[in-house]
């Protein structure tokens, strides 16, 4: 087979109640250039014989302890053959049969990452539409919804693995407050999204902590002097008053680098 289009990465761990139907709507894509790589954090029910008996070739398990799930898909990052990378949850489904057909006939010379919506099965609703750099502050973009170009990963690095369960929000504010990098949504629900896992139960106090200067110094290109300088006014008052000094003097440390660029 020639080096697939996609590179369909799952992170597991004891998800043999759910990765049968994962990987049936992989499987029964009308798109078949892809590989699967199913990243185990060495499970301790049958995931792995589950996998296994999928007998394709396409389908690929590593199964070792690992440290968390952003770890699990920075080591699919590393193995992946694919152009196109796109992380899907053990229990997560695509949306239809012809969801990777689609994302392909949108593909376009420029484009860096691709993403659309999702289905919210536990509220049967849609999640989220068109991403700016005011959304993205406030909410994130499911994983779920995105295809990403493996080579963006050398420019802008792996998912932080200091963020427990959010570090796909960090990552997303890299891509797309980046002016550099050509991003384009298509207006396609991609997977069903099921509410409820990791992400969603715990809240990333570390990544919650660093949100804004993170976003402050993504976005640095793309903001006006005037709103950098509200932002900064904000955080440094927020963290005054919760007595967070730590905060303060590494928000100080920033403030000339993102003051400094030209806006």
């Amino acid at each position: 087979m020639d080096s697939p289009t996609f590179s369909i990465i799952l992170p597991t761990y004891n998800s043999a109640r759910t990765i049968s139907k994962a990987l049936e709507s992989i499987l029964d894509q009308d798109y078949k250039n892809y590989e699967v790589l199913v990243m185990d954090g060495n499970s301790e029910d049958n995931t792995v014989q589950i996998v296994k008996g999928c007998n394709d070739p396409r389908i690929k398990i590593i199964s070792k302890r690992d440290n968390g799930i952003y770890d699990a898909m920075n080591k699919g990052v590393a193995l992946a053959k694919g152009e196109w990378l796109y992380f899907l949850g053990s229990d997560d489904t695509f949306y239809s049969d012809d969801v990777l057909g689609k994302v392909v006939s949108s593909f376009r010379p420029e484009m860096e990452v691709v993403y659309g919506n999702v289905c919210r099965t536990k509220y049967e609703s849609f999640y989220d539409g068109l991403f700016d750099e005011n959304k993205i502050l406030k909410r994130n973009i499911c994983h779920q919804a995105i295809f990403i170009k493996k080579s963006l990963f050398n420019r802008i690095g792996n998912f932080n693995i200091h963020y427990k369960s959010t570090a796909d929000w960090d990552h997303n504010m890299r891509w797309l407050l980046s002016p550099s990098i050509q991003h384009f949504f298509i207006n396609e629900i991609i997977a069903n999204y099921a509410d409820g896992g990791f992400s969603s139960k715990f809240i990333d106090v570390a990544f919650e902590k660093d949100k804004m200067l993170k976003y402050l110094r993504y976005s640095k290109n793309m903001l006006p002097l005037k709103k950098k300088l509200f932002l900064i006014k904000l955080e440094l008052v927020k963290h005054i008053k919760d007595r967070n000094t730590n905060q303060v003097f590494r928000l100080l440390y920033y403030v000339p680098s993102i003051l400094l660029t030209p806006s």
